[in-house]
């Protein structure tokens, strides 16, 4: 029974992942800000845990470039697969290691976040250098941490809202 909760729970945040930036779609610019690729992703680490909120991340980012061509599949959405499964994953096994209080939920969630920008920059500098590109640090700073700013306060705000609701619901044990 747990395999099928687990299945059906990512299954739908792999569909959320993949619907949710069609919110933003008019405006390009303000999906890179808003980040709602992230938001499912993050949620189903604390839903089902890290190993597989970490399939989810993976997939939800070329299954989107598959299907309707954005994020661009190389290197956006390569270097956001890896950034996406390293935030699921993080979330899952912080939380999971923690006492489960609310303080806890936005000290796994900040790890988290900070350990998935890190894994992309870490996989952006080898795509970008490998196609010929620089990737600086200022490039590194400026996309994940100064263009984010309004993704990053909407997922300070509204995970730990929803994990609490959810654990509330008894959805999260």
């Amino acid at each position: 029974m747990k395999n099928i909760r687990t299945i059906s729970i990512c299954a739908l945040m792999l569909a959320l992942g993949l619907v949710m930036p069609f919110l933003t779609a008019q405006v390009p610019q303000i999906g890179s800000m808003l980040l709602p690729m992230h938001l499912p992703v993050l949620l189903a680490g604390y839903i089902v845990g890290g190993a597989p909120a970490m399939a989810v991340g993976a997939v939800v980012p070329l299954l989107r470039s598959f299907i309707w061509g954005m994020p661009p599949l190389y290197p956006t959405a390569v270097a956001m697969a890896f950034e996406l499964a390293a935030y699921g994953f993080f979330a899952g096994l912080l939380y999971e290691k923690s006492s489960k209080s609310t303080f806890s939920v936005y000290t796994s969630l900040i790890g988290a976040m900070l350990a998935g920008r890190v894994v992309w920059g870490a996989v952006s500098r080898v795509l970008y250098t490998m196609s010929g590109s620089r990737f600086t640090m200022q490039v590194f700073i400026a996309e994940a941490f100064l263009n984010a700013i309004p993704g990053i306060v909407l997922q300070i705000v509204l995970i730990p809202v929803l994990v609490m609701a959810l654990k509330r619901a008894k959805i999260i044990r």
